[in-house]
């Protein structure tokens, strides 16, 4: 077990999943503060700094799994001019950053050096796998994710209001998802269908 996490392949995709997770939550707090709300700067969360965002729990995830989560960056909604909007640009603003950064890993495999290095090739198809996956993952209109959040963000009240319920089990679900075989392969194929449409494209 330990001969396979000190594998080229798995310190590979660790740096790769800890450098995309701090750049999800520099995209946050990067968002938040062009909205004109001054917490993350105060907080020192707008750096790609890894050690502003690390989360021991998340950190452990990564450690033993294929994927982990860094800390939330906190947001004042007050501050924005427009806090519902505000809090829908700020949560979709990390698979956003995660959609660009599979984007450049995807166009970057083109370019005719890196075609022809087998090295290159799989570090950056590595680099496009984790990023589609943190971005599918992170749509998901689940509770803590980003789409429940931009979600909860532009639904009427009287309506968030009544699955508010949901905040209590939604990471209890996100548990199942990844440990239940037949709902783990089902996300596990979307990542490669998608991948596979952007390679046949």
């Amino acid at each position: 077990m330990f001969a396979s996490w000190l594998s080229p392949v798995w310190i590979l995709r660790f740096a790769i999943v800890l450098a995309s997770l701090v750049v999800h939550e520099f995209a946050h707090a990067a968002m938040a503060t062009w909205l004109g709300d001054s917490t993350p700067r105060r907080q020192g969360r707008l750096t790609l700094n890894p050690a502003a965002h690390l989360e021991l729990t998340g950190l452990i995830a990564m450690l033993v799994a294929p994927i982990g989560w860094a800390r939330p960056v906190e947001i004042h909604p007050g501050a924005f001019r427009h806090p519902r909007a505000g809090m829908a640009w700020v949560a979709l603003a990390g698979p956003l950053a995660n959609a660009i950064l599979a984007a450049l890993s995807f166009g970057i495999q083109n370019i005719p050096f890196v075609s022809t290095s087998d090295a290159l090739q799989q570090v950056f198809g590595l680099a496009f796998e984790v990023n589609v996956a943190l971005v599918l993952l992170n749509i998901l209109p689940i509770p803590p994710l980003d789409g429940w959040r931009a979600l909860s963000a532009l639904l009427p009240v009287r309506w968030r209001l009544s699955i508010a319920w949901l905040d209590a089990y939604g990471p209890w679900l996100l548990l199942l998802i990844f440990l239940l075989p037949p709902t783990n392969r089902a996300f596990s194929d979307l990542v490669y269908a998608v991948m596979s449409y952007c390679y046949g494209a």
